[in-house]
């Protein structure tokens, strides 16, 4: 269960948005997330990138970590590693991780919370989970989301942002039924903490058994609906979504663009969904700019892409703590 909760009774309430008088936004096309192994070896769930990069833009990866029960000395992390061109959002549904960087940020992330980390014109950093979770084992599920960079902001300085959960916007459905936690953007008028370079939308909803979310939503975003578990339905198709899976709406320039998006979740759900169905609601403005990417460093061109590398290698994206340099076998692995 998220650790951050609510009785959506006490909230304030979106606003009604009625079937009938509401321009509705279609579903384009439904991914399921494909498995991988990252870092030192754990797996996540990724359904992007692998759909049309236009239909999620100015978002590059979504990678879906748990929800894993670990044993004693299984929860793994990553080594140090550099980014540059692009922001990285690692929000802990349950259990705790760590983060360092070579800007000094970082700290613990837990129950809720989430670290944003703007790379920007570059900086090395690792994500491990802390020395209790990793010798007794426990709950561990979370997000890490990549952002996009428009070319004018790839070279500002990096930054970092601790967003406690108890700085995160709480809302109710507009029947009360259902609970939102605004992340990052606007909804309705009401503001999540994130700050962004990107306008972006980053909403957890926990739609109640047999209730139906309906959210505004800007004609001029893309939106996307990725579940992190339970099942339901989403759009007026009422096309149906379950666990790891991700619905893309039809984008701006695309025949089906609406100012309404809306979900409806199963009567029946999982027993590890008892309590809704809990899904990430995503959206942004689309950037439309040349994308380079290899590895962790993501430009407009291929020679800035080779910059990048040149820049790592000469020490030009900050320094590791001498008791944490990784040897040079370890840093060419974390570009791969």
């Amino acid at each position: 269960m998220p650790a951050v909760m609510a009785d959506p009774l006490t909230l304030p309430r979106l606003p009604l948005l009625p079937q009938g008088d509401t321009d509705w936004r279609r579903v384009a096309k439904v991914v399921t997330a494909q498995r991988h192994l990252e870092g030192e070896g754990f797996q996540v769930r990724r359904p992007f990138p692998g759909v049309d990069l236009a239909l999620a833009d100015p978002f590059l990866l979504l990678d879906h970590m748990g929800a894993v029960e670990y044993g004693p000395g299984e929860a793994k992390g990553t080594p140090w590693h550099p980014h540059r061109g692009f922001e990285t959002v690692t929000y802990i549904i349950d259990g705790a991780f760590q983060h360092r960087d070579t800007t000094g940020g970082g700290g613990l992330i837990s129950d809720g919370a989430t670290q944003w980390m703007t790379a920007a014109s570059g900086i090395q950093h690792i994500e491990q989970p802390p020395p209790e979770l990793v010798d007794k084992g426990g709950l561990f599920h979370g997000v890490q989301l990549w952002v996009n960079l428009p070319r004018a902001q790839k070279w500002v300085p990096p930054r970092y942002q601790d967003i406690e959960a108890r700085d995160v916007k709480l809302l109710a459905a507009d029947d009360g039924s259902s609970l939102v936690r605004v992340i990052a953007g606007s909804l309705a008028g009401h503001d999540g903490p994130g700050v962004t370079y990107t306008p972006i939308n980053y909403l957890h909803a926990t739609v109640a058994p047999g209730a139906r979310l309906a959210l505004p939503w800007p004609r001029d975003f893309n939106a996307l609906v990725y579940v992190l578990s339970g099942r339901g339905t989403v759009g007026v198709e009422e096309v149906g979504l379950d666990e790891g899976r991700l619905a893309v709406f039809a984008g701006s320039h695309h025949k089906g663009t609406g100012d309404g998006l809306v979900v409806r979740a199963a009567d029946s759900q999982p027993l590890a969904s008892a309590n809704g169905w809990e899904i990430l609601v995503l959206g942004g403005l689309p950037i439309r700019e040349p994308v380079a990417r290899y590895g962790p460093f993501v430009m407009n061109t291929r020679d800035e892409i080779v910059q990048a590398f040149e820049d790592f290698q000469a020490g030009r994206m900050g320094t590791v703590p001498a008791e944490k340099v990784p040897h040079r076998s370890d840093a060419d692995e974390s570009l791969a």
